[in-house]
């Protein structure tokens, strides 16, 4: 007598065998490692923005004049920029692959979402380059 077990069909659509890449490792790391730095840099910013030497009262134009007058501070600022755009665009990136459902859909909306990151790096990182604390009326 032999007993043989069958094994129902997936239920969801088969989809094409992926190909063998570390692309994801490296997305899951780089979430972990961008999320940890971007904590320290934003707690920072938010501590020397707000709690230091007066609060948010003394932040005006002129503050941020002298703030980006330093390289230390418009790296800072950079990093926190690319960190938090990049970040965030994974995030999303993973979020469109898992819910848009035809490979159209899914290419237009990620192509949406990294045509978005690119012109807000680029813009940001041109202000943060080219702010003029001398503008004139």
């Amino acid at each position: 007598m032999t007993m043989s077990l069958a094994l129902d069909k997936p239920r969801s659509p088969r989809r094409p065998a992926a190909r063998r890449s570390n692309g994801e490792l490296y997305s899951w790391l780089f979430m972990r490692l961008s999320g940890l730095l971007l904590v320290i840099l934003v707690l920072g910013h938010l501590f020397i923005m707000n709690i230091l030497d007066g609060g948010i009262h003394r932040i005006n134009f002129g503050f941020v004049a002298g703030r980006w007058a330093s390289p230390f501070w418009q790296f800072w600022d950079l990093a926190m920029l690319w960190l938090a755009q990049i970040h965030g665009g994974n995030g999303v990136r993973t979020i469109i692959n898992d819910y848009a459902r035809k490979d159209a859909t899914r290419f237009w909306l990620k192509m949406l979402l990294y045509v978005s990151m690119v012109l807000i790096i680029s813009l940001g990182t041109f202000v943060i380059f080219t702010f003029d604390p001398n503008i004139s009326n």
